[in-house]
């Protein structure tokens, strides 16, 4: 299954480690990931992949809980095919 995931928080070290840590913890794959500072701000798209007979999205929501807890992020991810779906014109 490929999924979108959004990080956004105020900047700081370590939020990529942190982020890469956990999803790698998952043997979820980032096959593309965009990020960006806007003042004090970070944000970071990812393009992620893992097997869905494994794992499924509400899980990996569950297990960054506390990378956004000890980070002070906002982590969402959602499947490929409803952010597609949504985004179409």
């Amino acid at each position: 299954m490929f999924a979108i995931m959004t990080v956004t928080g105020q900047d700081h070290t370590g939020i990529i480690a942190a982020v890469s840590t956990a999803l790698a913890e998952l043997d979820v794959n980032i096959h593309n990931v965009s990020q960006t500072i806007m003042d004090q701000w970070f944000t970071m798209i990812l393009h992620v992949g893992f097997d869905e007979s494994v794992l499924d999205i509400a899980t990996v929501q569950e297990r960054m809980k506390p990378v956004e807890k000890e980070q002070g992020l906002v982590i969402r991810i959602q499947s490929e095919a409803l952010f597609n779906a949504v985004n179409e014109i």
